[in-house]
């Protein structure tokens, strides 16, 4: 496993190049304060402590998914929604969204020639050509490359399926999506372009200078027979659907990411009353994202005071 997420990490840097100090995805971002107050519904479902109604504070980030840190805002992209919780014994728990609706590829070892083969165009219709059921997921997933004029206007999804455990025992699986209260906009290519090319880091800071941005959390509850260890596979529309909560993001965060501090959003971080499928992508993130930690930091993932 460790050498396939070696691979995986030198893929991803191949997209993009190498960039010392950032983060190999996901690298032009901005980190802001909020806090997450969860529905009675929530807490019907499962025993997490950030799920009982208690407001808890949260480190959230907003970023483009590229790897280069100085990316240009204008293009169609994947955006990132990552919100850390603080818990009240003094854990934490992560969830990590994307504006994709589906992962592009099924296991690690399909991840590897994927991303090799995104360095170009020509090297991506060769991959897809004879990959057919990739080439129909990536259509799919493409739909998440998107060009709004907020990441409040971004709908953001977990991707990968949790198992919920509630205090009688009783579980399920749910799948994760924040849910703009602005509501879900796309700019055009031309309106794009009269713009700047941080205008998304800017316009979110600016809005905030108004007030809170808010995200309502939305589950996706699956049914016996639901794939909930493959990414690639979404379930039916009509599966229920529940309201678990709402997250205010309310201010920059000035002191998270100074100095030596480390902040790492991690799914695969998470508490008493949600474990994780046995989604294979979900659990090799863990892999590679220590190698992107300690390539941007030199410190190793493992770490107890990382977080």
């Amino acid at each position: 496993m460790a050498n396939l997420a070696r691979e995986a990490f030198d893929a991803i840097r191949s997209v993009s190049g190498s960039q010392p100090g950032h983060r190999a995805a996901h690298a032009k971002g901005r980190i802001y304060r909020g806090r997450f107050t969860a529905t009675p519904a929530a807490g019907s479902l499962t025993r997490a402590a950030h799920m009982q109604g208690e407001p808890v504070e949260a480190t959230v980030r907003v970023s483009n998914g590229g790897g280069r840190p100085d990316g240009d805002d204008r293009a169609k992209d994947g955006r990132g929604l990552a919100t850390k919780f603080y818990l009240p014994d003094g854990s934490r728990t992560d969830i990590v969204a994307v504006t994709l609706p589906r992962f592009f590829v099924r296991t690690p070892e399909e991840f590897v020639p994927f991303t090799r083969a995104r360095r170009s165009g020509l090297a991506t219709a060769l991959y897809l050509a004879t990959h057919p059921r990739t080439a129909v997921v990536t259509s799919s997933a493409a739909k998440g490359l998107v060009r709004p004029p907020s990441y409040a206007n971004c709908r953001y999804n977990g991707l990968h399926a949790f198992r919920w455990i509630a205090a009688d025992g009783s579980e399920r699986y749910v799948r994760y999506s924040w849910v703009p209260e602005a509501g879900e906009e796309q700019l055009s290519a031309e309106d794009a372009s009269d713009r700047d090319r941080n205008f998304l880091q800017d316009e979110f800071a600016q809005r905030l200078e108004g007030g809170p941005v808010r995200f309502g959390l939305r589950l996706q509850i699956a049914r016996d027979g639901d794939p909930v260890d493959d990414p690639t596979r979404p379930w039916p529309d009509e599966r229920e659907t529940v309201e678990a909560g709402t997250l205010e993001i309310t201010a920059p965060d000035t002191e998270r990411e100074r100095g030596d501090d480390v902040l790492v959003f991690d799914p695969t971080r998470v508490t008493d009353g949600i474990e994780l499928s046995g989604d294979r992508i979900l659990k090799f993130r863990r892999a590679v994202y220590a190698l992107s930690v300690e390539d941007r930091s030199g410190i190793v993932l493992a770490d107890p005071d990382i977080d």
